[in-house]
């Protein structure tokens, strides 16, 4: 723990908080790290937002949340968690064990969410903020610039369709887990408001939410496309 400790280049007061955000929940131990993921999860998209926000006074909304994303993104935390050795310091299941669970992305990504809210908790924003500054910033600082803009994926395309129509931000909705641990299917339903969109299966909540951006998307898209069809959500149905 003292050289996971040393590459995050943060000391914790109580470790118990680093050992919870590395309890996988397939040890099936009264308490595991997906309440960590979940606070780690907006607590990493805020400290983004606000070190964007300032970096950058002259960007504009829509560049500045597609930037974030691809900050933020499964592939960027995967490769973070890989850069600081993550995986071995990871307790899980035997099952998750031996299907390689120590390399699987979407582990990896919900572990690394844990840890930043383990620092948060353990140190307070200022010690969350230098961490995340340090190791998923970093590269910002390379040529005084925001690196190349990404394509945006599915979830920043429905954010922006929902903004262009003064819509309520979408929201991704947990319905449905099934399987064993190592080989979980979660059901993820995209909503606006109170409108739900549409529903999709993936092997980790990341890629069902992305999916269901996508259909959502696609399903717009064909409706506003239709001779007699508009917006398949109406602003004036929806509760903002």
């Amino acid at each position: 723990m003292r050289s996971l400790q040393d590459a995050l280049q943060y000391s914790f007061r109580d470790e118990a908080l680093l050992r919870l955000a590395l309890t996988h929940p397939s040890t099936k131990e009264a308490r595991d790290n997906q309440r960590l993921e979940f606070l780690g999860d907006s607590v990493l998209e805020f400290v983004v937002s606000d070190i964007l926000f300032h970096k950058y006074p002259e960007r504009q909304e829509g560049e500045l949340t597609a930037r974030r994303a691809s900050l933020v993104c499964e592939e960027t935390l995967c490769f973070l968690a890989r850069e600081l050795s993550l995986g071995p310091y990871l307790h899980m299941g035997h099952g998750e064990e031996s299907t390689s669970g120590r390399e699987k992305p979407s582990i990896l990504a919900d572990a690394m969410e844990a840890v930043i809210a383990a620092i948060y908790l353990d140190g307070g924003m200022e010690a969350c903020r230098d961490v995340v500054e340090r190791l998923v910033l970093r590269r910002l600082d390379r040529g005084g610039d925001l690196p190349p803009l990404p394509p945006p994926d599915a979830k920043s395309r429905l954010q922006e369709y929902a903004q262009s129509r003064k819509l309520p931000m979408p929201k991704y909705v947990l319905v449905a887990e099934r399987g064993p641990e190592h080989a979980k299917t979660f059901t993820v339903e995209a909503r606006i408001g109170k409108t739900a969109l549409q529903q999709a299966e993936g092997t980790s909540k990341k890629a069902a939410s992305q999916r269901a951006a996508e259909l959502a998307l696609e399903a717009m898209e064909q409706s506003e496309a239709e001779p007699q069809g508009g917006p398949s959500v109406d602003a004036g149905t929806v509760d903002a």
